[in-house]
């Protein structure tokens, strides 16, 4: 069991770990540290003491797993209502160059039922193989039944990376999966890179609110697990000319379940889903007040794209938090994006940041958004909106 351990007899005092400490887990009593229940165990305070009156201990039975065996990397193909979900071709373009770097397969799992058309579709996306589970009863997404197959294929075949889409399937299935396997899960990847020498996944994702990047290995443990935020990665160009191998495996469908899904219902909606929006106006505080949403609204409609906002506004209770672009919000990365009146906080940005053109609109001429913007207009939001929905009206009929 992994452990922190103050050394009293060697502890001094000097209040270097409490400076050290992100989470505020030391404290100082009777001139002595003391470890709290904040503590995440990270071993930041470890080298920060110069008297080694810290000690971390951590368990070292489990470090034995026989990891060569493991080899490819594999994308989980989410579908809904038939069709394969965009965030699974995302990810095959980007575990097309892990897969390349390592020199092994490209592998995709589908689960569902009649999805013949879509495993071709995966091999065109960049698969070398699919693991297509093809049953009724698991035809619509059920976190039981999907979870156990999942580990099974893991079991049999082996691979050495898993890469999920960090959709609300894949936050609940990756999960699920990492602790019945006994092997870390790193969630809301945004970047994903191969160390040659160790064969190690470096996994990237923002930490303490967005202020910095933190790049998590798994040296110890198979599979490396990651979930990666939709419109992070780009999928590759489809070729329908290629020929990869749909494999039928042999998996036991769980039948006793505590839940079952007995219908899926669509709802019929008037707008433009953000994630999947080629177009997406947002507006952050710079609007003034709440009424002023409604400019961004309308430019959207008149585009036919999807109304975003910044984390300000939405904890301001003006828009709804389906609408909130950013860290703590969803990832999107549109063709256009307009950002009105939004400065540009390194939270918001990572949300954003790979959408293909950025138009910003702000009055602050030194606003962060214009450093990644490709057009910039220096002015008045709520004066500039309304002239910009006129000429696209003209324009557009």
């Amino acid at each position: 069991m992994t452990g922190i351990e103050i050394i009293i007899e060697k502890c001094v005092g000097c209040r270097l770990c409490i400076k050290e400490c992100m989470f505020g887990a030391i404290e100082m009593k009777d001139k002595k540290a003391v470890i709290n229940d904040n503590c995440t165990l990270c071993g930041a305070c470890v080298p920060s003491c110069k008297f080694d009156a810290i000690r971390i201990e951590s368990d070292k039975t489990q470090e034995t797993a026989d990891i060569s065996k493991y080899n490819g990397v594999w994308v989980f193909a989410e579908q809904k209502h038939c069709a394969v979900s965009q965030v699974a071709f995302e990810l095959l373009g980007e575990g097309r160059k892990l897969a390349d770097t390592l020199s092994i397969p490209l592998s995709a799992v589908l689960i569902g039922s009649n999805l013949q058309d879509e495993a071709n579709k995966l091999i065109a996306f960049g698969a070398d193989n699919i693991y297509y589970v093809d049953n009724q009863s698991v035809e619509y997404y059920n976190d039981e039944s999907y979870t156990d197959i999942f580990v099974q294929l893991i079991e049999k075949y082996k691979p050495e990376i898993v890469l999920i889409g960090a959709t609300t399937y894949g936050r609940s299935l990756a999960p699920r999966v990492a602790s019945r396997l006994n092997t870390g899960l790193t969630a809301d990847c945004t970047g994903l890179a191969i160390d040659p020498e160790k064969r190690l996944l470096l996994q990237t994702r923002p930490a303490f609110g967005g202020n910095l990047m933190a790049t998590i290995i798994c040296p110890n443990h198979r599979p490396q697990m990651a979930t990666v935020r939709p419109k992070v990665m780009k999928p590759l160009e489809p070729d329908y000319s290629r020929i990869g191998e749909i494999i039928h495996p042999d998996v036991i469908i769980p039948t006793d379940l505590k839940t079952k899904v007995l219908d899926a219902v669509q709802t019929v909606c008037e707008t433009v889903s953000l994630t999947e929006a080629d177009i997406i106006v947002s507006g952050g505080r710079g609007l003034g007040e709440a009424k002023n949403y409604a400019l961004v609204e309308e430019l959207a409609r008149v585009l036919g794209g999807a109304a975003g906002a910044s984390r300000a506004i939405v904890d301001a209770g003006w828009v709804d938090y389906s609408h909130q672009v950013g860290q703590t919000g969803k990832t999107v990365g549109p063709k256009v994006y307009f950002a009105c009146g939004i400065s540009g906080a390194v939270q918001h940005l990572a949300g954003m940041s790979s959408s293909d053109i950025i138009i910003a609109i702000n009055k602050d001429p030194d606003a962060p958004i214009f450093k990644i913007a490709t057009f910039g207009i220096v002015g008045d939001v709520r004066e500039i909106l309304p002239e910009l929905i006129k000429k696209f009206k003209e324009r557009l009929g």
